[in-house]
């Protein structure tokens, strides 16, 4: 995080922005002059400051991931990137349901997804979720809309019209908590206004904002809204990915084994209300996840 720091020359006080990080095993640090007094903006300002850091510092890689990536698929047979998409859907579908507390292993959802075997002993919900969800994946991969209230609203009926039909596709009339997290929902008189909000801010950054990071934040904010009653986290990774694919880059399955991890980005960006957090946690993330294609 960005710091403000007093310096002083010629009986003069003056302030600066500093912001330390680590590139190529090195710790390096960044200055930004602010001037004699403290800006009213500071805290807009500190975001820009550090969205400068990490467009330096990460986006010429992710440009080299992206350029590696469409150039393995320009020369991968039809057969062989539906294998891929496969794969890719298998893995995405078990870490993202895991996340949310679904019992089924990796080997399980794999072959429930691909061979149609049930999983002897395991709750039916979590397989009808896995199966809805992999439907779901791929409703996203072929959707040429942009994303809408009323996409959004289809999406989460797809995922839970079987096994909790009373709230698929329905934006939640109740307030919410999320388990183990500090930070609290909004309440239900809150949401459509938010999400009101939500679109009105994508529709003004999605030609903006770098791909990446406006998948990133598309995941925060409307997970942050918290619209649906069940369903929030594993929509947001969908909407996430939608944007990735959208732009032409490759997609990002969050593991499991990242659970803590990814659970902690979400909820110090929500408290602290700083969504650089989350972006950098993100971005960071897409990088080790994608680094065949470098």
């Amino acid at each position: 995080m960005a710091s403000i720091k007093k310096k002083q020359a010629w009986k003069q006080e003056y302030y600066y922005l500093e912001h330390s990080f680590r590139a190529n095993g090195k710790v390096q640090k960044k200055e930004l002059y602010l001037g004699k007094e403290m800006p009213k903006n500071i805290e807009d300002i500190k975001k820009e400051f550090i969205n400068s850091i990490y467009k330096e510092k990460f986006y010429s890689i992710i440009e080299k991931i992206k350029k590696g990536y469409k150039a393995e698929i320009a020369h991968m047979p039809k057969s062989a990137f539906e294998k891929e998409t496969e794969t890719f859907a298998i893995k995405f579908t078990y870490d993202t349901q895991r996340i949310e507390g679904s019992t089924l292993t990796l080997r399980e959802t794999a072959n429930l997804l691909e061979k149609g075997i049930t999983p002897k002993s395991k709750p039916i919900r979590d397989v009808k979720e896995a199966e809805a969800h992999k439907k779901l994946f791929y409703e996203m991969l072929k959707c040429k809309k942009d994303i809408s209230l009323q996409l959004l609203l289809e999406w989460h009926r797809i995922l839970l019209k079987e096994t909790k039909a009373n709230i698929a596709g329905n934006i939640r009339k109740h307030q919410v908590a999320i388990s183990g997290s500090k930070f609290m929902p909004p309440f239900p008189a809150e949401v459509y206004p938010l999400l009101k909000e939500f679109f009105r801010w994508y529709g003004k950054n999605k030609s903006k904002m770098h791909p990446v990071e406006l998948a990133a934040l598309v995941h925060l904010k409307f997970v942050t809204i918290h619209p649906f009653a069940d369903g929030n986290g594993r929509i947001s990774r969908i909407m996430m990915n939608f944007v990735l694919h959208k732009h032409g880059y490759p997609m990002l399955d969050i593991p499991y084994t990242r659970r803590d991890s990814y659970y902690n980005a979400l909820q110090r960006a929500q408290v602290k209300k700083t969504d650089s957090i989350f972006a950098v946690w993100m971005i960071k993330g897409h990088i080790k996840e994608n680094k065949r294609y470098l």
